[in-house]
């Protein structure tokens, strides 16, 4: 009689004494279930949250070492502040805050608010703080980056101005989050830095993110969908957390392993052809580094 292997869990991180850690949006749902795991496993982890309260009123209910820090990703002086406030070594930064399907509304610098969030505000933050970050990067995608209506960034109209749907603007955003991990792992092998940069995916989580679609239909459906179908923040937060603790190689994309992706243990999963251009992946850093004002600079671990 064999036994089958057990499936990857929390249990399964090594021990992060020392290490410390940066999780964006971490005050709820996937956010603060990937901290109580690595601060669980020893590490230090900062807390970077738009709602400072919020964010301390959270880590309250875990337990181990932390700390909370204002970032606001919607705000490209905030993001510098926070990252001109940071000192000494990072091992891991998590791309993990994000807004979805929300009502058509700006960044404070003036971006369509779901690209503006989920993927220049990590690329800023990214990249003004990589001389710091030692170990690896891991963006939080979604499975939407291949919704039906082939999901692709729209360069002529980033903004999409004048034809706003709040599905379409998921889909971008998180397509660009693939793309900013594919170029640059690029750019972070080209410097010969030891720096990874991963991506991982949820599958159906029930999380706050659904509460704040703009449809009310939607919103309906999603939560029957969260109290029958979807997976809980522990779960949700394990993709990510394996692209963080597994010896993988740069540029992977981790997913649930169950029918469709929706739910299941952590495993490598594939993306869409459009999430797999590196032509786009190049056009849409150079687009980046011309909105935010940020450029890829010498990573930490590169040697002087």
């Amino acid at each position: 009689m064999t036994t089958e292997p057990s499936k990857w869990n929390v249990t399964d991180i090594p021990d992060q004494t020392g290490r410390t850690a940066v999780v964006t949006g971490a005050n709820s749902g996937l956010g603060i279930a990937t901290v109580e795991a690595l601060a669980g496993a020893g590490a230090h982890v900062v807390l970077a949250v738009r709602d400072v309260k919020r964010g301390e009123a959270a880590a309250a209910d875990v337990r181990g070492s932390m700390e909370v820090r204002r970032l606001d990703l919607a705000d490209l002086a905030s993001v510098r502040e926070f990252a001109a406030g940071w000192q000494g070594g990072l091992d891991l930064l998590i791309n993990n805050a994000g807004v979805m399907n929300i009502p058509e509304s700006t960044t404070k610098d003036g971006f369509e608010m779901q690209f503006g969030t989920n993927h220049l505000g990590h690329f800023a933050l990214t990249n003004l703080l990589l001389p710091h970050i030692t170990d690896r990067v891991v963006t939080v995608s979604s499975g939407a980056h291949k919704m039906p209506g082939s999901p692709r960034i729209r360069f002529d109209n980033l903004n999409l101005t004048g034809e706003y749907a709040p599905i379409t603007a998921y889909s971008q955003s998180k397509l660009a989050n693939l793309l900013f991990t594919l170029e640059l792992q690029r750019r972070l092998a080209e410097s010969g830095s030891s720096v990874r940069a991963l991506a991982a995916h949820p599958g159906y989580a029930a999380t706050n993110l659904q509460s704040h679609d703009g449809s009310a239909l939607r919103r309906a459906v999603m939560r029957v969908g969260n109290r029958f179908m979807a997976q809980d923040s522990r779960a949700g937060a394990l993709p990510t957390l394996y692209a963080a603790m597994q010896d993988l190689p740069g540029a992977s994309y981790v997913g649930p392993d169950g029918l469709g992706e929706m739910r299941g243990a952590p495993t490598l999963v594939g993306r869409s052809p459009a999430a797999s251009d590196p032509a786009t992946a190049r056009r849409l850093w150079t687009v980046s580094e011309e909105l935010t004002g940020v450029a890829f600079p010498q990573p930490a671990s590169v040697p002087a």
